[in-house]
């Protein structure tokens, strides 16, 4: 696409230098940059873009969007929100993709990842390719490629879409970060289905108050448009047992779908029975009702599986299909996970790094622990101060011992995150061990037949940050190790 056609949606530019050349691709990361790139110069929280601008004309960019004054040999278009306008101009540049696909945005503080996998598991029982975007990576067809934020920006999501599209993808479902609705990574995203989770203390130190933070979900859901077109219908999927859902309602002129648990609901779940091999449920689909099987455990799980149905059947899917397709679904790495090599007791790893779903977990472990309940739980550095005492009480009271360690302290000194969790319990049944390897190979090493260890936090994570450095670390293969080695020792 030429540059003038490119820049055509932009109403307020100024473009100096002459010249009308072929962009191939835009990129605000001028390590991207290649031949024929547009690079959009943002100004960041660590690093200002402009100063790349010369690098990214070395590298061959063949036009710059900017907002400050930069002395460069190529086309440079002068706007007055750069960030706003890498989002206008690569929904130009790829053609509207995300108007080409049902696409569904997932928020809320709890179950994001879980729903995401959900919706796009179901949708493909029904035999339509799907795509998928998030915290554990992009996932379509045969493709499946990590990325550094749950939530991409604008120029790479409209590129994916477009990829996705190629690829015969018809659905997509992502996660959407608070972070990206507040810092305009999403716009241009054109939702079909926004779906809400649940709102619980959580990034606080960038959101500053739970308003701010409630603000930043409703945007997704105020987003969704103005306009009642049959032929690209919009809806708002809200968790009727949350009272955030209530200010998302009015916020949005989207038609309005409920599910819950403890009220009255599009979708409810009734007669629920949590057992070590899964959970049982009667689903309740606007009057209808259908028993439900699944190896997911837990209420929560039931939520997510509420919210991903719901989301399903807006997408046209038939209830008889979608319940199908649940019932044959399997875990979500790092969710609610087990690590079973032969022991007599039960390892779990859970990304739970919320009170509220370290609540959950322990709340679900509760239903079916024969022995007692073991956790294994830290709190990232660099992050929300508050939760730390929070968190720690949450593992004191629904666990019979607990062990408080390392997450991803980043440049914090792991000791003080955990003097942090310490003081929100005073006294109680709890140790510490700063190493988190060693933390889990204590609690292994602790447990009885019949127990059940809850490792928290990391969940599918497979690297743990310290200060300047990511190392390898999955809790999954340092529990069985640690297994392993225990039996070992008894034989």
């Amino acid at each position: 696409m030429k540059l003038n056609e490119c820049i055509e949606p932009l109403f307020n530019y100024e473009k100096l230098g002459d010249g009308n050349p072929d962009i191939m691709d835009i990129t605000m990361d001028s390590r991207a940059v290649q031949t024929g790139s547009l690079f959009v110069c943002i100004e960041g929280e660590n690093h200002d873009g402009h100063m790349f601008a010369t690098a990214a004309v070395s590298a061959g960019a063949s036009a710059i969007v900017a907002e400050k004054v930069i002395d460069v040999s190529i086309p440079v278009i002068y706007v007055p929100d750069s960030r706003r306008a890498l989002s206008i101009v690569s929904d130009q540049l790829y053609h509207h993709p995300s108007g080409d696909l049902n696409l569904i945005g997932v928020t809320g503080t709890n179950g994001k990842t879980t729903v995401s996998h959900l919706v796009k598991s179901i949708l493909e029982s029904g035999g339509d390719k799907s795509g998928l975007i998030g915290t554990m990576g992009v996932k379509y067809g045969e493709h499946h490629m990590p990325i550094p934020r749950t939530t991409p920006e604008s120029d790479q999501l409209h590129r994916m879409f477009r990829d996705m599209i190629n690829e015969g993808v018809r659905h997509t479902v992502m996660e959407v970060s608070s972070h990206a609705l507040v810092q305009g990574r999403v716009r241009g995203c054109d939702y079909n289905i926004a779906v809400f989770t649940n709102l619980t203390q959580d990034h606080l130190d960038y959101h500053a108050t739970m308003k701010d933070y409630m603000y930043a979900k409703s945007l997704l859901f105020s987003q969704l448009g103005n306009t009642y077109n049959n032929s690209n219908r919009k809806a708002a999927v809200l968790n009727r047992d949350d009272e955030t859902s209530q200010t998302l309602q009015a916020v949005t002129s989207a038609p309005v779908f409920t599910y819950g648990i403890d009220h009255s609901a599009d979708f409810t779940a009734e007669n629920i029975a949590i057992h070590a091999a899964g959970t049982t449920f009667d689903l309740v689909a606007f009057g209808e009702r259908y028993t439900i099987k699944t190896s997911l455990l837990g209420k929560f799980s039931v939520y997510n599986i509420l919210a991903a149905s719901l989301a399903c059947y807006l997408s046209g899917m038939t209830l008889t299909a979608i319940i199908s397709a649940i019932q044959q679904l399997e875990g979500i790495d790092g969710r609610f996970e087990n690590v079973n090599v032969g022991q007599d007791f039960n390892v779990i790893v859970d990304y739970s790094h919320t009170a509220d779903s370290l609540k959950n977990a322990l709340q679900t472990i509760k239903e079916f622990a024969k022995g007692r309940i073991i956790s294994v739980v830290g709190c990232g550095g660099d992050r929300d101060r508050d939760k730390r005492p929070v968190m720690a009480r949450t593992a004191v009271e629904y666990s019979d011992w607990v062990v408080f360690t390392s997450d991803n302290p980043r440049s914090e000194d792991p000791e003080a995150i955990i003097h942090d969790m310490e003081s929100g319990v005073g006294t109680g049944t709890y140790t510490s061990v700063v190493d988190r390897r060693r933390a889990i190979f204590h609690a292994i090493n602790q447990a009885q037949p019949d127990d059940v260890i809850l490792i928290a936090g990391k969940g599918h994570e497979t690297y743990q940050v310290i200060r300047d450095q990511t190392i390898n670390f999955d809790d999954r293969r340092v529990a069985a190790e640690a297994i392993k080695e225990r039996q070992n020792h008894e034989h």
